[in-house]
């Protein structure tokens, strides 16, 4: 299974190319928190999205900028199906922050107050919390070593690293060190040390979190195949379980992130999680564009 995972982590994500549209591309930018992302909907006009295209439109010069994009594309038995690129082109199977921005989007289209939405990570329900907040349930976390996936058998609540982080899946691996401060943390050096630390076949998201009470963290991040975020969904998700698992806090917490504060509450049914999201802007990329990427 792990080969399989691998394969599909490295390998360029392309829709069949009956009617994909290649000269008239639309898309919309987003954040939560912070934590932006291109989102592209192929749920009627398919769009040929590959390697390429995901890394010019990720450099936030010469392109738009994103730290992930979403394609939504259309589903028998959900409200919308979701494949998610990092800015380096590589797949991700999940993205909380996009999925609660794409599930706002969806409600808005549809006047509807509960979306389903299915990813990678599997069927995952969306509802309107209220205040302008979305809450995504994320789906159970992986716990055991196999699952998220470690390189060998081990404790994943204390890896056997300096620090002695915690491993948690939500989709994507994620490695959670707790810290006395995580505003002291080089975050630009000790992120990508970890994010190919052999342990982790598949890369890993890095997050570095203190205590601020019971039901209060402080987390930073850095995600694979992206760099340092102002926000994570399914890095925050982990760091929730993590404490919860280590004793640190309850189930249901506040975290702060660079780019605000977002509700985690690990429940009998998945993780949810809750917070504001933004649609910047609409917008279609030029031919010229698309033509200087041949």
């Amino acid at each position: 299974m792990r080969v399989a995972l691998e394969s599909k982590w490295n390998r360029a994500y392309m829709p069949p190319m009956t009617n994909v549209a290649t000269d008239h591309i639309e898309f919309h930018k987003m954040h939560g928190l912070g934590n932006d992302f291109v989102v592209m909907d192929a749920r009627l006009r398919p769009v040929a999205m590959g390697v390429a295209l995901a890394q010019a439109l990720a450099d936030r010069h010469r392109g738009i900028g994103f730290d992930q994009l979403a394609v939504i594309e259309a589903s028998d038995d959900a409200d919308g199906h979701l494949v998610f690129y990092n800015a380096d082109g590589s797949l991700s199977a999940a993205c909380g922050n996009a999925t609660r921005c794409i599930a706002r989007h969806i409600m808005q289209e549809t006047g509807k107050s509960a979306v389903t939405l299915t990813t990678e990570r599997g069927r995952l329900a969306a509802v309107d919390a209220g205040d302008g907040q979305t809450s995504v349930n994320m789906g159970h976390p992986l716990l055991e070593w196999q699952d998220i996936p470690l390189a060998k058998a081990m404790d994943t609540v204390a890896l056997p690293i300096e620090g002695t982080p915690t491993a948690t899946g939500m989709g994507n691996p994620h490695c959670t060190f707790f810290v006395k401060d995580a505003e002291a943390v080089d975050l630009a050096a000790d992120g990508p040390r970890y994010e190919h630390h052999p342990l982790f076949p598949e890369r890993t998201n890095v997050q570095f979190a203190h205590v601020i009470g019971p039901d209060h963290l402080r987390m930073r991040v850095w995600e694979r195949g992206t760099g340092i975020t102002l926000a994570s969904g399914s890095s925050s998700c982990a760091t929730a379980v993590a404490a919860a698992r280590r004793g640190l806090t309850g189930r249901k917490v506040k975290i702060d992130l660079d780019g605000g504060q977002i509700l985690i509450d690990w429940r009998k049914d998945g993780v949810w999680m809750t917070g504001p999201t933004m649609h910047v802007a609409s917008g279609t990329l030029t031919p010229q564009f698309l033509e200087s990427l041949k």
